[in-house]
């Protein structure tokens, strides 16, 4: 049995793991989860006793099989109670991910697979995320930011680069959601804002924004 401390190192090296292919550095995670680094080393070591994770003092960690299995297990467990959340109990998207960080480390596989079949085995959580399946595969989509769009370009909003709660209230006062359909009318040489239209309605998104959207180009 894991600590929830354990568990969530094991998500934030996965994580960090996603945007680079070099081995994770204690900095970086330490700075992820805004904690000291000497302290990061210490939970490192325990972990790789257990053997979570290889680590090597001054050239990084990476995720052991069996880390990686049991953190696509507790990314699974949160993404559900995610979808739960939203469906179910009418959560909005910026509210789920702090009441399903604590939800993710009930330790019942039984409670995790009859929540995948209660919600008719989803794909994706509310921010587009995909959700691994029993046997710990994660199917991912060939997504793009809004960012790398041109002037004509019409895309579908499949998710979110960042999740905060703050940005996703963003979103909801704009009427910006998964699924909408958006079409780049012009770019804004001076800062690289976007003119885009949304559902007929035409947006202004800041170089911020479009930087934090992910997009399927149709």
């Amino acid at each position: 049995m894991l600590t929830h401390s354990e568990e969530n190192y094991l998500k934030t090296i996965f994580h960090l793991s996603l945007e680079t292919d070099k081995e994770i550095t204690t900095n970086s995670i330490a700075s992820k989860i805004n904690s000291k680094p000497s302290s990061v080393t210490e939970m490192l070591k325990k972990m790789g006793d257990k053997s979570l994770v290889s680590y090597q003092k001054y050239k990084g960690v990476s995720l052991t099989e069996l880390g990686q299995k049991t953190a696509l297990k507790i990314i699974r467990k949160h993404r559900l109670w995610e979808v739960f959340l939203f469906d179910k109990l009418n959560f909005s998207w910026d509210e789920v991910h702090e009441i399903a960080e604590q939800l993710e480390h009930v330790h019942s596989d039984k409670l995790t697979q009859e929540l995948d079949r209660f919600l008719d085995y989803p794909q994706h959580d509310p921010h587009g995320d995909p959700i691994p399946n029993r046997a710990g595969f994660i199917q991912y989509s060939e997504k793009i930011l809004l960012s790398t769009l041109e002037v004509g370009d019409i895309a579908r909003f499949v998710g979110v680069k960042d999740s905060s709660a703050v940005f996703l209230q963003y979103l909801d006062k704009r009427n910006i959601a998964l699924g909408d359909l958006l079409t780049i009318s012009f770019i804004e040489a001076f800062d690289h804002s976007m003119h885009v239209s949304i559902n007929d309605s035409n947006h202004i998104l800041s170089k911020q924004t479009i930087n934090n959207i992910y997009v399927l180009k149709v």
